[in-house]
């Protein structure tokens, strides 16, 4: 059994994925910083995303990772293109930021992500939302919000121009987030690839048009590819598996664990000291997550007939197409799902997507 298909064999296997995403980009925002005394921004960007790119691309082809997955299409085009665009955006304005603040306050306001991406589901695409998830979202907009303060000075409030670029930087992946929900019934490995490849070089293009300094040496560059691979590839491959089964909002609930990753790294690493406030913040964020974690959703739906492509199971309620001969294991073909009504627990996956009054 290949990887993919043994984390989605289990009913908690889409939260162990979800979890397993966030820890791997938890170590993005500490060995970046580390690494940005050696590499620009947009060189980090762009080595980051071909580390993430090509490396998947290789375990992809030696390892017959997500054979049975459904390819991208035309149809995925206009997200992809999104993705793409919003994937360069979002790093540079991160690497900017980690010049300007501690790495433990980049990693702690990553929470923001979840934030920007739930607000998007809901407003945008109609995902469904609960209280405890709005209560959750409010918790973790404050502690943002608190983290943002620079106090260093007595008596002296003020934005940190760091912590703002990392929120915007959370806002743009919000927005790529959603994106790839769009996309997240299609293979993950493939996905990643196109969008680690096609953001870096595209990052690639702008250090090299923007004249940025190229690295001293080569072994910045080694590490920086193999981080990316790692912390975006990886991370990247888990949080679309995860998003399949959970949607967007629920997915960046669970991948908030990764700026508490993130935040221990740079105490142990860098040797950072916190503030008042990021104290604070940071139990206030383990709230909110808890809250979000917590969320139970169930009522009676209804499904209407659809026709797509994905990699299934013949061991639900929704894939009752008959093969013939039969078909056992994991395998992607165009199917339709007839229309019918039921009520059981459910998250805003690839099949429960519908409107709420």
């Amino acid at each position: 059994m290949v990887f993919s298909e043994f984390f989605q064999a289990g009913r908690y296997a889409p939260v162990i994925l979800a979890l397993l995403a966030a820890l791997l980009f938890g170590l993005n925002a500490p060995l970046s910083k580390l690494l940005l005394s050696e590499i620009s921004p947009m060189f980090m960007v762009a080595f980051l995303y071909l580390g993430a790119g090509v490396g998947m691309l290789l375990l992809h082809r030696f390892s017959g990772e997500g054979r049975a997955e459904a390819p991208l299409s035309r149809r995925e085009l206009p997200w992809t293109v999104s993705m793409i665009l919003l994937d360069v955006l979002a790093p540079f304005l991160l690497m900017w930021g980690l010049e300007l603040t501690t790495a433990a306050n980049a990693s702690l306001l990553f929470n923001f992500e979840m934030v920007a991406t739930s607000l998007i589901a809901c407003l945008f695409f109609h995902e469904a939302v609960g209280r405890r998830m709005w209560c959750s979202l409010g918790i973790i907009t404050a502690a943002s919000v608190l983290l943002s303060v620079d106090c260093s000075a007595p008596g002296a409030w003020s934005f940190s121009a760091g912590s703002l670029l990392v929120l915007a930087a959370c806002a743009c992946w919000g927005m790529e987030n959603n994106c790839t929900r769009n996309m997240s019934a299609k293979s993950p490995a493939q996905i990643v690839v196109v969008k680690g490849i096609g953001s870096g070089t595209t990052a690639l293009l702008i250090a090299v048009l923007m004249r940025n300094p190229f690295p001293h040496t080569l072994l910045p560059v080694v590490l920086a590819l193999l981080l990316g691979f790692v912390a975006y590839g990886l991370s990247i491959f888990c949080y679309v598996k995860a998003q399949r089964f959970l949607g967007a909002a629920r997915t960046s609930a669970y991948y908030a664990a990764a700026p508490f990753l993130g935040v221990l790294l740079s105490l142990a690493i860098l040797k950072e000291i916190p503030s008042w406030n990021f104290a604070v913040a940071g139990a206030l964020m383990i709230w909110g997550v808890v809250l979000a974690i917590r969320e139970h959703h169930v009522h009676p739906h209804r499904h209407e007939a659809i026709r797509h492509n994905h990699a299934h199971l013949h061991d639900d309620l929704h894939h009752t197409h008959v093969h013939n001969p039969p078909v056992r294991g994991w395998h992607s073909h165009e199917h339709v799902h007839e229309p019918c009504v039921h009520t059981h627990p459910h998250t805003p996956d690839i099949h429960h997507r519908h409107s709420h009054s």
